[in-house]
């Protein structure tokens, strides 16, 4: 009845006969036999898939329900003994970390070859900043507060990874990050619900390419997955895997709004947390999947565990054995488990018990194959696996001009002291370049760079070398130091004396990229000490020192902000690394980024952010009292704040406007403020709109974000810039979990950063 012809990928599937033997009057749809909604809303396809489960046997199912790693290897992937024995009877849905062409059309031989119903393989990876051409860190790039940008990174990561053949991505990192001693905050997009929530809608779209989410027929369409759900990065202490704690107002304002924009953008699978809140592992929460995200959210996609995460609700305490967790794990709504094997080895026999339904199996099933005919690897499993279109776009110059572009616009002037930059090309002087990260190329791809080459990353040295070459600039250049630190102080000296010899010191400075990620929690977020000793150091020679930053989370910078004279966070850039912070450092590009995250003052204020509240004893740090929410010790407000960014030119605000000091709920107002360039060099600014609602029946924080506008002013230009306010811009979540606007006063700001309090405005609110 069936026949495949592995060399030449024709494909004639099980689904595909059943399917055409159905007449067009059969309305049973899936969504009825099988209990599921689908996700695409094409009834083609939901016959497809009922078709498919028709001649599924049990283990068939729980089969695709399962999802194992491999080990990735140049000439093709490494098949481990964990998961041949359910790979030969082709009861594998999906395969992770296996990448290449060659590598995954051997891999879905395989799957094929054993598979009774041919049924393909679904190939996954973390594609989380670029496949081979690295992009900054996410974090970084969420500080360009560029959509568009990030978009375009996430197509152009999406083109690479599908064309050596991975379809599904996990990401992007939708979690809010406010705590600056979890690693994982290079992935998200900082501290910020509102800005978060377009940063996931914009690499979601990215990611999955299109405009009707729907359609994924394209050859480059990649599912996304919004991860992870829900508050992991509410981590006490701000470690990782850890407790989270945290209101169900608290989720519903600050954590959930990204996943539910991500929903508004069409993603199509969504991730677990490793966490707990309220005493339940999140995989195991039926409040999160069935009660919000199924019921209240009317989500009809695919949810994965986190890897071995059903497996880890063991060790929380939730399930005695692996067996219950597989159980709670299935009736929580979760459709696939990540690499723990708990699926394939316990759910038949819990069905035999009478535990788990058939009707269960089959939704989460339904839900899988759905995306692969949605993907169409039921018309051609090898559609993703083309070596000559990997050699095409694999690591494509074009892409790398764009990872270039997308890193200038990544970097965050945080100081500069008497404009020490730009470097000026024409003016004759001699700089040192200072400390481990001038010649590192290691690090500069950070954290889960899946196939970016690190030994093709440019490296600050050969960045700046090959700017300045032919002018009237030059360097002297010594290490200093080791970026870890192990061998102390031996090469201060020798960093010393190039220091000396020259009229500027850079000195470029950062975290190893192990030390930020997964699984790379800090408790001291200073520079390591021998690189701060160093700076110490090359203080004492009274020259002027320009600071450059390569590092994966905020730091503690209070010492160098008070004793540097400027400072430049290049984050961990990618692939043109060099390139790009040479370009800003020259002023080829004016630097125009904003952070995303605030910078603590210390470790001791982490958790920090600029969204936060009131209390009854508020501090008022031009009017201090005793007995005020504050410290003894240093100031409460963080050393840069949420927002936050220089430019080479200068911009004042002014006039700022609003149309009515009161609006009735179905009316709008509009604020306006006069943005002037009042300084020598064109630039980029970020200019945005914060509210506070001043009264309510819920307490508010003291400002929020709710919308901003990046615009391009020519020296001595003057742009009016509009924000219009209604009735959503002024909701809250009510004591009923309802989101209202409550009439009352209400006050905005137009600034530069979260802590720019010259131009504001009230007004009302009617009834």
């Amino acid at each position: 009845m069936f026949k495949i012809d592995l060399k030449k990928a024709i494909y004639i599937s099980a689904a595909t006969i059943f399917f055409a033997s159905c007449s067009s009057d059969n309305k049973q749809s899936s969504a009825i036999s099988s209990g599921w909604k689908s996700y695409s809303q094409d009834q083609k396809i939901e016959y497809k898939v009922d078709s498919v489960l028709a001649l599924m046997t049990l283990e068939e199912k729980i089969g695709q329900m399962t999802q194992f790693s491999g080990h990735g290897t140049p000439t093709g992937p490494e098949i481990g003994d964990e998961f041949k024995q359910y790979l030969e009877k082709g009861w594998v849905g999906s395969m992770f970390n296996v990448w290449g062409a060659s590598g995954l059309r051997k891999m879905q031989d395989q799957a094929l070859e054993h598979s009774r119903l041919k049924i393909p393989l679904l190939f996954a990876g973390d594609v989380i900043h670029g496949y081979r051409t690295t992009f900054p860190i996410p974090l970084a790039e969420a500080c360009s507060w560029d959509l568009e940008l990030m978009e375009k990174s996430a197509r152009i990561a999406a083109k690479e990874a599908t064309s050596a053949g991975i379809s599904w991505t996990f990401a992007p990192m939708v979690d809010i990050s406010r705590d600056a001693r979890w690693g994982r905050v290079i992935e998200g997009a900082g501290e910020d619900p509102y800005l978060g929530s377009l940063v996931a809608k914009a690499r979601v779209k990215g990611f999955q390419g299109i405009e009707d989410y729907t359609d994924f027929a394209d050859e480059f369409t990649m599912i996304a997955c919004a991860k992870h759900f829900a508050a992991y990065g509410a981590a006490e202490a701000g470690r990782d895997y850890h407790t989270v704690d945290v209101s169900d107002r608290t989720l519903r304002e600050i954590y959930f709004p990204p996943f539910q924009a991500a929903i508004d953008a069409g993603v199509a699978t969504f991730m677990t947390a490793f966490n707990e809140i309220s005493g339940v592992p999140c995989t195991g929460s039926k409040y999160l999947y069935t009660d919000v995200l199924r019921d209240e959210w009317d989500f009809r996609g695919m949810v994965v565990t986190d890897y071995t995460a059903i497996n880890e609700m063991i060790d929380h305490g939730y399930a005695k054995d692996l067996k219950e967790a597989a159980y709670k794990t299935l009736d929580a709504g979760i459709d696939m488990d990540m690499t723990g094997a708990a699926y394939v080895q316990h759910v038949k026999q819990l069905y035999e018990e009478g535990k788990i339904t058939v009707r269960q199996i089959n939704q989460a099933t339904a839900r899988i194959l759905e995306l692969k005919f949605m993907l169409g690897l039921f018309d051609d499993p090898y559609k993703y696996i083309d070596e000559n279109r990997e050699k095409k776009w694999v690591g494509h110059p074009e892409h790398m001009k764009e990872a270039r572009l997308n890193a200038q616009k990544s970097l965050v002037l945080l100081k500069n002291d008497k404009d020490l930059l730009p470097l000026d090309e024409n003016k004759k002087q001699s700089i040192a370049l200072i400390g481990p990260m001038v010649k590192e190329r290691e690090s500069l791809n950070g954290e889960w760079a899946i196939q970016g080459d690190r030994n093709e990353s440019v490296t600050f040295f050969e960045g700046m070398t090959e700017r300045y070459k032919n002018t009237k600039v030059t360097f002297n250049y010594a290490k200093g130091c080791d970026l870890l630190g192990e061998n102390g102080k031996n090469g201060f000296k020798e960093a010393i004396d190039a220091a000396r010899k020259s009229d500027v010191i850079y000195a470029a400075m950062g975290e190893d990229f192990n030390w930020s990620g997964e699984a790379a929690s800090r408790t001291n977020i200073t520079l390591p000490e021998p690189q701060r000793e160093l700076l110490k150091e090359l203080k004492k020679l009274n020259k002027p020192i320009v600071l450059v930053l390569f590092n994966g989370r905020p730091l503690d910078l209070s010492w160098e902000d008070e004793h540097v004279d400027a400072i430049l966070e290049a984050w961990y850039p990618g692939t043109m690394a060099g390139h790009a912070v040479a370009d800003v450092i020259s002023g080829d590009y004016n630097p125009s980024a904003k952070l995303t995250m605030s910078f603590p003052r210390n470790v001791g204020q982490c958790p920090i952010y600029y969204n936060t509240k009131n209390t009854g004893r508020p501090w008022d740090e031009n009017d201090p009292q005793d007995y005020r929410s504050s410290f003894i010790d240093t100031n409460i407000w963080p050393l840069y704040p949420f927002g936050h960014g220089l430019s080479y030119t200068h911009f004042e605000y002014n006039n700022l406007e609003i149309s009515s000091e009161s609006i009735k709920k179905e009316e709008q107002l509009i604020a306006s403020i006069d943005i002037t360039n009042s300084g020598e060099f064109d630039g980029e600014e970020i200019v945005q709109l914060y509210i506070q609602d001043i009264s309510a029946s819920v307490t508010r924080p003291i400002r929020e974000l709710k919308g901003f506008e990046k615009i391009t002013l020519k020296r001595g230009e003057t742009k009016n810039v509009k924000f219009t306010i209604g009735e959503n811009d002024l909701k809250m979540l009510s004591l009923k979990n309802e989101w209202i606007a409550e009439p009352g006063m209400f006050k905005i700001w137009i600034g530069k950063d979260s802590r720019d309090n010259k131009n504001s405005a009230m007004f009302e609110l009617l009834q």
